[in-house]
């Protein structure tokens, strides 16, 4: 059977064009031109996919999505102009359940820019199975540790792409304000979501999150999320690790990737003192930085299939010999907080 999309958004031109690119690539469609009217066809259908727009009549594309997950948890992927001008939209739309999000460009007129990116995504997004759309909170209570001085802490290095920011979240939040060592972040995100996402789970956790910058020192108790457009490597100043913001010379495809941060932290961090972590997301990016990392002798874990909402980037780093472990998200989250626990 074809793969019903529903394409929401308020503007005729914005339909007419995904509308004919979807079908023209086998999908079957239907269109909703408000909010309204996409609660009522969901309401009373059964799509694969729906495609969102956020600046929309009567209801705006958070309530609508919000709806959905509440009555009918689809898949849903956001298409917005607004994702450009405000990452806090999209990374709220990210922690109802959105799955994946598409800069639009804002002139409706060159959409067409952007099909490759929407074909691509929209057959990545089809394949998440509908059991994964389930966004229940990991219940975790924090507790404190004993806190480490700076000699002695590890370093927690984490990887994500598509699915990635709840999970990110979610680790933030159960991390005890002294948690003991330092930790830091690459989730695939443009130059504009960085700095507000870092905000953001500053705002919601008990330890210190902020974007990366040439310098932020590595300590403990402190969460330091990857700039966007940059690669974020290490370099050790005196008896202290910073980080360090980094061109993409290598030409990799994400920037910031994860490969880079595990392959930097190989060759200037404590191997012995790391934990490695990649989770959900499309392609293979950090599985070859985290075979290196496992050689030098970091513990270094894989999310499984089972939770991963794209078993990409886990899988690569398992096949090919990276990852120490194999496991599901809830156990990764207590592997975190027992690895503060017990270095």
């Amino acid at each position: 059977m074809k793969k019903k999309i529903l394409v929401v958004d308020d503007s005729a031109v914005v339909r007419r064009f995904l509308v004919k690119l979807l079908e023209e690539n086998g999908y079957e469609t239907d269109i909703a031109k408000n909010g309204r009217e996409a609660i009522e066809k969901i309401e009373n259908n059964r799509y694969s996919l729906v495609t969102l727009d956020y600046e929309m009549p009567e209801k705006d594309g958070l309530e609508v999505l919000e709806e959905i997950m509440t009555k009918n948890p689809t898949r849903v992927l956001m298409i917005s102009a607004y994702t450009t001008d405000s990452a806090e939209i999209t990374l709220r739309a990210l922690e109802l359940g959105a799955i994946d999000y598409i800069l639009k460009p804002k002139n409706a007129l060159e959409i067409p820019k952007i099909s490759t990116e929407i074909l691509e995504k929209i057959k990545h997004v089809l394949l998440i199975p509908n059991r994964k759309l389930n966004n229940n909170p990991v219940q975790f209570k924090t507790h404190d540790v004993d806190i480490n001085t700076d000699i002695n802490m590890g370093f927690v290095l984490i990887g994500a792409s598509t699915g990635g920011p709840r999970l990110i979240e979610k680790i933030c939040k159960a991390l005890p304000r002294n948690y003991p060592h330092a930790v830091c972040v690459v989730q695939h995100m443009p130059v504009e979501f960085t700095a507000n996402f870092a905000k953001r789970l500053n705002s919601l956790c008990e330890v210190e999150v902020l974007e990366a910058d040439n310098g932020t020192r590595l300590q403990p108790a402190r969460v330091i999320i990857a700039k966007g457009g940059y690669h974020l490597h290490f370099r050790k100043k005196l008896n202290t690790f910073v980080t360090k913001l980094t061109q993409n010379t290598n030409n990799r495809f994400f920037v910031p990737s994860v490969d880079e941060m595990f392959l930097s932290a190989a060759e200037v961090l404590p191997a012995e003192k790391i934990l490695a972590v990649e989770l959900t997301g499309i392609g293979d990016d950090g599985a070859d930085g985290m075979v290196e990392l496992r050689k030098k002798g970091a513990y270094t874990i894989a999310e499984s299939e089972k939770t991963a909402v794209v078993y990409g980037m886990p899988k690569e780093a398992y096949v090919r010999g990276g990852a120490s472990k194999v496991l599901d998200f809830n156990d990764i989250l207590n592997e975190i907080i027992r690895y503060g626990q017990t270095k």
